[in-house]
C-alpha cells in the first residue's frame, strides 16, 4: 500500500477536515425533535418550537355517526385522532413517548363502573405513536357552599399537564393539586396517596375497582382546604417545576356579585414540595386583598444575569418576579420579591382622579359605560402567562372574556431590575390591542398576540412597533405557537395558519366542527391540535399511490 504523504500546508488542511467532521456532520443532520413537556413548550412559556417539515394545513376527516370516532380515511396529514370529552380548555403536552391532555369526563357517562353520569374532569394519557389511550383520570365534582361560584367546575381539568420525569403536575377542577405516575395504575398504586377509588366518584357514590388503565395519584394537595382559598368560575393555572419545588396561582377569587373576594387573607401564588405536595412557602403581598376577578396566571421562570426569577401575572394588575427556593423551609416560608410592575397605566386605573370601578368594564351590568366595540378604558388583571425572552418579559392585560371587549396593553418588561419596575422596567408597550388571555410569543424578533376580539397582532420585540394585524373575525382565548416559519392560532370558528414574518399572509384555515380554546403545539415532528371533543396529531403523510 502506498504511503499518503503532505506537505506542510496539505497535512494541515487534512488535519483541519477531520477536526471539522463531526461539526459538519451535526450540521447536516436534520433538527433534532424535541418532546412539549409542559405549558408554553418549557420553562421561559415562549410558545415556539425547532421543530422543521410541519404541515401547513390538514383534513380533520369525518365522524363515524355510531361510534363517534373520526375515520381516518377521510382524514388528510393526521397521524391520528382521539376522543377527549365534551370540552377541552387546557393545553396538550408531550413527553417520553406518552401526550398527555386535560378535558371532562363527558365520554365516560355509559361507563358501567360510574353506575350514572357525572359532571367531573378529566385527564387522559395518549400513546405518541398510535394515539391509543393508555390511561384516564376521572375527578368526581366536590360539594361546594352556596356563596362559591356556581360556574366552579363546569368546564372540566383547564390546567396543561406538567411532566417532569416519570411525574405528571396538574391542578384539578376541583383545585387540588395533584402529583401523577406516567405510567398510570399499570405499574400499580404508588403512595402515599391511595384513594384514587374514592377521588373518581361523587362522596355519596360508592368507589369504583380500580382498573390497571386509570390514573395513579402519587400525591394531592387540597388548595381550597389548606389554605382556605375560595375560586371563582374554574381553577386554572398550569404548574412550573424549578428545582425541588412546584410554583402556582391558586384560583382565589371574588364573590357572586364580584365586588369582593371571598377570602381575602389567602394566598394568590404558593410553592409546593413537588416529591411530597408539602406547602413551602407563599406569596405575602397581600394581592386577594386587592383583587379585580380571580388569580388564574401561570408562572414562568426567566433567568437573567445569572439569576433566576418565578415570574407570574396577578388578579390586582401587577406582574411579579421572585426568588425561587433553594431548599425546603422547616415551616411555610415567604416568597421574597424581587420586582413588581403595574401592568395598568394612572389612565386605565383613574378617570377625573378617582379610581375606575372594575365592575363598569363588564359589558353584562346594566350600567355599564362598556360598549363592546374595544374603546372601553378600564383596569384589567394579568391572565395571561407571562412569556420570557431574551432578558425580557411580555405580557399583556385582559379580563373573563365574558365581561366583554376592552382595550388591553401589551407590555415589555426588562426582568433584570429590582423593587418598583413600573417605570425603569418598561421597555416599551402596545395598546392596539383589545383585552387578552393570551400569552405572547417571541420569534425572529417579532411577537405575536392575539385579542379577545380575534385579531392576531405581529409586532417588533425591540421597540414594540406594529407590522400588522390580521383580522381571525371570531372570538379567540387560546396562545398562538410558532412553529417551521409558520404561526398557528385557534379560534372559536377556526385554526388559522399563517406565514411568521412582517407581512401577514394567510396560508389555511381549517374548521374542526368545534371552537378551538386551547393552543397548538408541536413536539417530534408532529403537530397537535385539540378542539372541544376530539385531538388530533397531524403530520405531512405520504400521498397515497394511484396504482
Amino acid at each position: 500500500m502506498t504511503p499518503v504523504r503532505f506537505s506542510g500546508l496539505g497535512y494541515f488542511r487534512f488535519v483541519l477536515v477531520c477536526a471539522c467532521l463531526p461539526a459538519l456532520a451535526a450540521a447536516l443532520r436534520p433538527a433534532r425533535a424535541a418532546d412539549w413537556p409542559q405549558w408554553g413548550g418549557g420553562n421561559a412559556r415562549n410558545a415556539c418550537s425547532g421543530e422543521k417539515n410541519l404541515p401547513e394545513s390538514f383534513e380533520p376527516g369525518d365522524k363515524d355517526p355510531k361510534s363517534g370516532e373520526i375515520r381516518a380515511d377521510t382524514t388528510r396529514n393526521v397521524k391520528w385522532s382521539a376522543r377527549l370529552g365534551g370540552g377541552c380548555y387546557g393545553n396538550t403536552t408531550v413527553a417520553n413517548g406518552r401526550v398527555f391532555a386535560g378535558t371532562d369526563d363527558q365520554t365516560l357517562r355509559e361507563d358501567e363502573r360510574f353506575g350514572r353520569p357525572n359532571t367531573a374532569g378529566m385527564v387522559k394519557c395518549f400513546d405518541e405513536k398510535t394515539g391509543k389511550l393508555l390511561w384516564q383520570l376521572p375527578i368526581a365534582p366536590i360539594k361546594t357552599p352556596k356563596e362559591w361560584h356556581y360556574g366552579f367546575q363546569k368546564l372540566g381539568v383547564c390546567s396543561s399537564p406538567t411532566v417532569d420525569g416519570d411525574r405528571v403536575y396538574i391542578v384539578s377542577h376541583t383545585n387540588d393539586v395533584l402529583c401523577l405516575d406516567v405510567r398510570g395504575q399499570a405499574n400499580g398504586n404508588d403512595g402515599p396517596f391511595t384513594d384514587e377509588a374514592k377521588l373518581m366518584v361523587k362522596a355519596d357514590q360508592k368507589p369504583v375497582e380500580l382498573q390497571p388503565t386509570d390514573g395513579d395519584v402519587i400525591w394531592r394537595f387540597s388548595v381550597n382546604e389548606e389554605l382556605k382559598v375560595i375560586p371563582h368560575d374554574v381553577a386554572s393555572c398550569s404548574v412550573v417545576v424549578h428545582g425541588d419545588f412546584v410554583y402556582l396561582s391558586t384560583s382565589n377569587g371574588v364573590n357572586h356579585a364580584h365586588d369582593k373576594p371571598l377570602s381575602p387573607d389567602a394566598p394568590a401564588f404558593i410553592a409546593l414540595n413537588k416529591h411530597t405536595g408539602k406547602l413551602a412557602a407563599v406569596e405575602d403581598e397581600g394581592i386577594s386583598k386587592r383583587m379585580f376577578h380571580t388569580q388564574w396566571s401561570s408562572p414562568c421562570l426567566a433567568t437573567v444575569g445569572g439569576r433566576t426569577l418565578v415570574v407570574v401575572g396577578a388578579t390586582d394588575g401587577f406582574c411579579y418576579a421572585f426568588e425561587p427556593l433553594d431548599k425546603m423551609p422547616d415551616a411555610p416560608a415567604k416568597l421574597k420579591k424581587v420586582w413588581q410592575y403595574d401592568c395598568n397605566p394612572p389612565e386605565y386605573r383613574l378617570r377625573d382622579g378617582k379610581r375606575i370601578n372594575y365592575l363598569d368594564g363588564d359589558k353584562r351590568k346594566k350600567t355599564s359605560p362598556n360598549k363592546n366595540d374595544g374603546t372601553y378604558l378600564g383596569p384589567s388583571e394579568v391572565i395571561a402567562t407571562p412569556a420570557f425572552s431574551n432578558g425580557r418579559v411580555y405580557v399583556a392585560i385582559g379580563q373573563d372574556p365574558l365581561h366583554g371587549r376592552g382595550r388591553g396593553l401589551l407590555h415589555c418588561i426588562d426582568a433584570s431590575k429590582t423593587g418598583d419596575i413600573t417605570k425603569t422596567g418598561c421597555v416599551w408597550t402596545y395598546d392596539g390591542l383589545d383585552r387578552t388571555i393570551a400569552n405572547a410569543v417571541v420569534a425572529g424578533g417579532l411577537v405575536y398576540i392575539p385579542d379577545i376580539a380575534g385579531r392576531l397582532h405581529c409586532v417588533d420585540a425591540d421597540t414594540g412597533k406594529p407590522y400588522w394585524v390580521h383580522e381571525m373575525k371570531a372570538e379567540t382565548w387560546g396562545s398562538p405557537m410558532v412553529a417551521d416559519g409558520k404561526v398557528y392560532q385557534g379560534t372559536q370558528k377556526a385554526l388559522h395558519v399563517l406565514a411568521a414574518g412582517k407581512e401577514a399572509k394567510e396560508l389555511a384555515r381549517i374548521n374542526l366542527g368545534s371552537p378551538i380554546y386551547s393552543t397548538p403545539i408541536a413536539a417530534n415532528g408532529t403537530l397537535y391540535f385539540a378542539s372541544q371533543k376530539y385531538l388530533w396529531a397531524v403530520a405531512k403523510q405520504p400521498v397515497a399511490s394511484s396504482r
